[in-house]
């Protein structure tokens, strides 16, 4: 019924109405709002749909020519401005945001008359929702610290600014292809800075098992270290040990996500056993650190994470990358798949991340589908064995032992897969 009452009007007469809904809706949240306020306010349930009308009629009188509709948006606009100034003389409130919103009224009924229903929807929603959040957007701004903004900047200009502007094609000798390096940059700092930003929204929440978590996602060396020198002063050798491990785990869920990224044929190899070291080692991890320790408790996070988008810390890890990349290419010429297996266990002992993004790009390439399947098995067994050194030496000596245990364990484990990958 609804549908043929809308075919027996005329095409205009639809538009019309689109246009005072839209405007009417923009009043009416501007008039609740001006009933508990005092001061002088421009405009509402009439003034908006008015703004609309007018909008509307010069697009039509004007043919869809767009200099009468600038004529006509700068009359409104003056309009508005000695609203404002009227404003700022009886109040002295500097708020422009009521002023701003009639403009918008304005252009949306001005694009309903092009036809552009959905974009004048979406203006207007977008427009009363920005008015009506107004209390919970600027806690959030004051929430916010100000580094975090700036964190959030330079996410934008490695992803935004930079990655749009890199050639997207081979140079030189090893084919290196920048856009397709710095990709790789980004895809590692995003996976790094989730993990930081969900780390900031729940702190102080979620105890150390959510930091253990969120920490391997983030960066497992880093997570393992942290829980050995504060495992030193808390005399709970389960719990610190099984914290270790769960962070392990999600070093496999965080690697298996990168790998999708950059090669679907490579985690076909390498997307179960991936899987299965992940659950064993938060499971196992869990049910470890449940185990009664001589001191009890809750134990609350402390660790905050560091900013995982310093521009020096990017371009480091791209070159670093570019190295790995040249690196393999040689060693898989000179000395085959032996090379890549000790070139792979060398890298353990530091971030494995280039080695692996490496293996991503070289898999079917300069290297077998197997060969860097087995090479990434490799880093980051020996990763995690390394891992366990490091908890050994920095914790006490009873979480050392049980963490270098564990993640000797884990280690061992994630070469398992080896024993038909490497036939």
């Amino acid at each position: 019924m609804l549908n043929d009452l809308f075919r027996s009007l005329p095409p205009e007469g639809v538009k019309i109405l689109l246009v005072l809904f839209l405007s009417f809706l923009t009043g009416l949240e501007r008039e609740e709002r001006r009933a508990g306020n005092e001061h002088y306010s421009f405009g509402g349930v009439r003034t908006y749909p008015l703004i609309g009308l007018v909008a509307y009629a010069v697009s039509l009188l004007s043919g869809g020519q767009m200099l009468p509709v600038i004529a006509g948006f700068a009359v409104v606009a003056g309009f508005l401005m000695l609203s404002y100034w009227h404003k700022l003389q009886t109040s002295g409130l500097p708020g422009v945001t009521t002023e701003m919103s009639a403009l918008v009224t304005y252009v949306a009924a001005a694009l309903v008359y092009r036809g552009e229903f959905w974009i004048a929807t979406t203006l207007t929603v977008a427009s009363m929702l920005l008015l009506e959040l107004k209390v919970a957007l600027e806690g959030l701004s004051k929430r916010i610290a100000p580094q975090e903004v700036l964190t959030f900047t330079k996410f934008l200009l490695l992803t935004a600014v930079i990655l749009p502007v890199l050639p997207d094609r081979g140079f030189g000798p090893f084919d290196i292809n920048p856009a397709k390096a710095w990709l790789v940059v980004v895809a590692v700092s995003t996976v790094s800075y989730g993990s930081y930003v969900i780390q900031k929204i729940t702190r102080g929440q979620g105890g150390v098992m959510l930091a253990a978590l969120l920490g391997g996602a983030y960066s497992s060396t880093v997570t393992t270290l942290v829980l050995a020198k504060r495992a030193a002063r808390e005399k709970r050798p389960h719990l610190f040990s099984g914290l270790t491990l769960v962070a392990s785990g999600m070093m496999y869920l965080r690697l298996a996500a990168l790998v999708t990224l950059f090669n679907r044929r490579l985690i076909m190899l390498l997307g179960a056993p991936f899987l299965v070291l992940a659950a064993a080692a938060l499971a196992l991890g869990w049910l470890w650190s449940r185990i009664p320790d001589p001191t009890s408790g809750d134990v609350e996070r402390e660790f905050e994470p560091k900013n995982p988008l310093e521009l020096g810390a990017a371009l480091g890890f791209a070159a670093l990358f570019v190295a790995m990349l040249v690196a393999t290419h040689l060693v898989v010429q000179y000395l085959g798949k032996a090379g890549v297996y000790s070139l792979a266990a060398l890298m353990g002992v530091t971030d494995v991340d280039p080695f692996i993004m490496g293996m991503t790009q070289s898999a079917g390439a300069d290297a077998t589908l197997n060969v860097a399947a087995c090479g990434i098995l490799i880093a980051a067994a020996s990763n995690n064995l390394v891992k366990g050194f490091y908890a050994y030496g920095a914790s006490d000596r009873r979480t050392g032992v049980l963490s270098l245990t564990l993640l000797t364990a884990l280690a061992a484990a994630g070469l398992a897969p080896l024993l038909w990958l490497a036939w």
